[in-house]
């Protein structure tokens, strides 16, 4: 009888230590998950501060830069083709975002672009309602080069085409101007695929756009999200719906 009472007393010891690490693991394992979520949760949040940018891109002469001068200074002001960025600060619910007014020069462009697309939290890609089928293969162009370059493939801020000049009696809406842009579109795409294979250049930007085998459409450039919406940077009418109002909700959206 004795001997069993002992080999109890020697065996409950051993099962408390066993419980005790037990919890002791539990709980190790519990406080690295909290961390690594809490690290992840902050790395996530700065990505996302630190891109406040809002790149207003467009052929010269779209409107973007009376635009801008309404969004940050509300002024009408006459407008010229510039040589460098303008950049303010737009305030909004959840503080304020940079709105980065970027030359329609072809000539200058693409380097402001490359300069600041990293802190692109959004893209406002600007359209003239009025002339847009004069130009629509550059305009077309232009915005292909935007949405296949890498880095805005691997952020995809959020895009808003915003056809400007709706005030004009010869504008056309953003239905229209979609259509005629992704049929341009479509045709780019098939001569920039057909460039890569005669090349075979490795070292690309860009990638391909769309579904394969299938005619061009934005709603195929999944995980971009790229929206339509019309404005008057000329329009002083408070009242007119055709105002600035559309391009205010939609920063306001994705701030």
């Amino acid at each position: 009888m004795e001997p069993d009472m002992k080999s109890a007393k020697n065996e409950q010891p051993a099962t408390l230590k066993h419980v005790d690490n037990s919890q002791f693991i539990g709980i190790i394992t519990a406080v690295i998950v909290i961390v690594l979520t809490l690290v992840l949760l902050a790395i996530w949040r700065y990505r996302r501060n630190a891109r406040r940018g809002i790149l207003l891109l467009g052929m010269c002469d779209s409107g973007k830069t009376l635009i801008f001068s309404r969004l940050i200074h509300n002024k009408f002001v006459q407008t010229q083709t510039s040589v460098k960025e303008n950049a303010g600060d737009y305030i909004v619910k959840s503080g304020f975002l940079r709105v980065i007014d970027i030359p329609g020069h072809e000539r200058v462009r693409s380097k402001f672009f490359d300069q600041f697309k990293v802190v692109a939290r959004g893209i406002v890609y600007v359209i003239d309602s009025v002339t847009y089928h004069k130009e629509i293969h550059d305009v077309a162009e232009f915005l292909y080069n935007i949405l296949s370059d890498t880095v805005v493939a691997s952020n995809s801020p959020p895009v808003l085409i915003l056809c400007n000049k709706q005030d004009q009696p010869l504008a056309k809406g953003c239905k229209v101007i979609q259509s005629y842009l992704e049929k341009e579109m479509n045709v780019l795409r098939v001569t920039k695929s057909n460039q890569l294979e005669s090349t075979n250049d490795s070292g690309t930007t860009n990638n391909i756009l769309g579904k394969k085998d299938k005619d061009f459409e934005f709603s195929h450039l999944h995980p971009l999200k790229v929206e339509f919406a019309e404005s008057a940077a000329l329009t002083k009418d408070k009242d007119n719906a055709a105002d600035l109002d559309a391009l205010k909700l939609w920063l306001n959206k994705i701030a």
